[in-house]
Order: structure tokens, then C-alpha cells, then sequence
């Protein structure tokens, strides 16, 4: 299925902070969403706040009319009013194999058969949660980057049941709400971005825990060197730039470092211990509520600006 889905019923189980993004990005691209959460004051909670999240969007001219996706926003009362039907259903639930079991369980039971049913996880691959269902074909793993309405990478992951169908329906429309649809071709623990994430981070514990830079000049290396080229080229991209012959010519070139740099790499121990305690002496800032939260605001605020920035470019060559 090439085409993306016409809007239609979307069905958002959990509405915490990544739920409620999940229902503005549907809610923008007109889709119906119902949101569904045990938990009674975070279900009551989250319309007006995704309404506020969508007025925010439309402040960088990132969604077209926020009072009438709002208006496509709803609560459910129970999984099987929420997934009635629900030809999408996005789970959101706690980030652990029981919770993701017990979950799917119900899904699989309640949802239409047509209907694709796809986690959010960050790191539970597929296959420890729908093997035992009778239509896990239709399960997979859509790892969204928080926020997900800010940020549009949508990881998409099978188990080895899951259908080659039901992987071509969740990229047609998560592409088709706008977002950003990458297809991981077999299962590994945390996926792609956490990896990719885990390594920068595991090196930076290090560097920063042995005293060759402090944490706040560490982020300005990221934010002001790595991350500018990262925010429009790939790893592979920006090398490719980087030697005369391309990628081939890089590899004879410049990898001895990194040769030797991947032979001895920052191990555990680099988020334990001492090393822990000292990185966490190098940033200076306490983390209140005050703060987190005002950051929270900046972060979304600067991430809806480079969004809004990055859509109005021309394609590279």
C-alpha cells in the first residue's frame, strides 16, 4: 500500500506526554483521534492540553487550523470504545514487556481485524510482547522522538510475524500525517536512534566524567558542531562531503582513529559510580520543576522554529 491512508479513526491508548503529541499530529492532519487512559485526571487533562500544543503549532505555521483539530479530539471511556472502529491504534503505555503484553493482549481482542496496532516503545522490541496473539501479523513498533509533534522521525519495526502489509500501511501514514517514516529491517534492542543516541552519550559520560571537558562545554560541542550538519545531513551524508572520493576515500583516509577509538569504547561504568557522580557535579544547574518545565517550553518552542525552517527549504540535490 504506496498511498497514505485517507484520514480516518485513530485510536491513542495512553495519554501521557507522548500520547497527547500522537494525538496532535493525527488531530492537524484530520484525523478523527480518540484518546483512552486508565488514569481519569490524565485523560480529563489532555484535550485542552493537546488544544494548547496544536495553538503552538500554529503560532510557527505548523498546523493550518487548531480549533477544528482540537474539535476532532475526544475521550474514551474504555480500550473498547476508544479502538471501535479505529482503523490505526497507537499504544502508549508503561515501557515494560508485562505492561506491553497485557496491552496488546486486549488490542488484538478489541480492535477491528483490519486495524494496524502499533507501539510506541523506546526500546521493547515487537516480538517480546505479540507472539502469543492471534493477529500479531498486524503488530509492530513505531518508535516515535520526543516530542513527536516536533519532532517527525517515526521508527518502524516488525517482529518476524509481522507482515510485509501491515509495515507499508504504518509508513504510508505516518508519512501521510507528516511525519518522517524509517523502516528497520529486523529486530534489535533500542532500534536505530537510541543506538545511534547511546553511543554519542556513553562517550560524552566519558569525556566528561575523566575531566577532558566540562558537561555544559560538551553540549555546546553537539549543539554547535555535531548537531548543525546533523540537523540536515546523516553520519554517512556528511562524511561522503568530507573526502574527494565519497565514502570509499573516507574509510582509506580518516578511520584509524576511529578504529581504534571503536577498540576501546566507553564501557557501564561510564553512567556508574564516580564516574556518574562526577558528571553530574560538572552541570551546574539544579533540576527543579521550575526549570525543567521552562525549558520544556524553550526546547519546543526552538524545535517548532527549526521544523517550521527545515519544511521551507528547497530539497537537497
Amino acid at each position: 500500500m504506496a498511498e497514505a491512508d485517507p484520514p480516518g479513526v485513530v485510536a491513542i491508548v495512553g495519554a501521557g506526554l507522548i500520547g497527547r503529541a500522537w494525538a496532535a499530529v493525527f488531530a492537524r492532519a484530520g484525523w478523527t483521534v480518540r484518546l483512552f487512559d486508565p488514569h481519569g485526571p490524565t485523560l480529563d487533562a489532555a484535550p485542552g492540553l493537546i488544544r494548547d500544543e496544536l495553538e503552538a503549532l500554529h503560532a510557527h505555521g505548523l498546523a493550518d487550523d487548531p480549533a477544528g483539530a482540537a474539535a476532532r479530539v475526544g475521550a474514551a471511556g474504555s480500550l473498547a470504545e476508544v479502538v471501535a472502529g479505529a482503523g490505526f491504534v497507537q499504544e502508549n503505555g508503561p515501557e515494560t514487556v508485562d505492561a506491553k503484553q497485557a496491552l496488546f493482549a486486549e488490542l488484538d481482542r478489541l480492535a477491528p481485524p483490519d486495524a494496524v496496532l502499533a507501539s510506541s516503545t523506546s526500546a521493547i522490541v515487537a516480538s517480546r510482547f505479540t507472539e502469543g496473539l492471534a493477529g500479531r501479523a498486524r503488530c509492530l513498533v513505531g518508535h516515535p522522538v520526543n516530542p513527536p509533534h516536533l519532532i517527525p522521525l517515526v521508527e518502524i519495526c516488525g517482529a518476524p510475524w509481522t507482515g510485509p502489509a501491515a509495515i507499508q500501511r504504518a509508513r504510508a501514514v505516518y508519512n501521510g500525517v507528516g511525519q518522517v517514516a524509517v523502516t528497520v529491517n529486523r529486530e534489535v534492542e533500542g532500534f536505530v536512534l537510541n543506538r545511534l543516541q547511546g553511543a554519542l552519550l556513553a562517550e560524552a559520560f566519558r569525556l566528561v566524567g575523566e575531566g577532558v571537558m566540562s558537561a555544559e562545554d560538551l553540549d555546546e560541542t553537539v549543539r554547535n558542531g555535531l548537531g548543525l550538519r546533523w540537523s540536515f545531513l546523516g553520519p554517512f551524508a556528511t562524511i561522503e562531503l568530507n573526502a574527494p572520493g565519497g565514502i570509499p576515500d573516507y574509510c582509506a583516509r580518516y578511520t584509524g582513529f576511529y578504529k581504534r577509538l571503536a577498540a576501546d569504547p566507553a564501557g557501564p561504568s561510564a553512567y556508574e559510580g564516580a564516574n556518574a557522580e562526577r558528571v553530574a557535579a560538572s552541570w551546574p544547574h539544579a533540576p527543579t520543576p521550575e526549570r525543567l518545565q521552562a525549558r520544556t517550553r524553550w526546547r519546543n518552542g526552538r524545535l517548532a522554529a527549526l521544523l517550521a525552517h527545515k519544511r521551507g527549504q528547497t530539497p537537497e540535490p
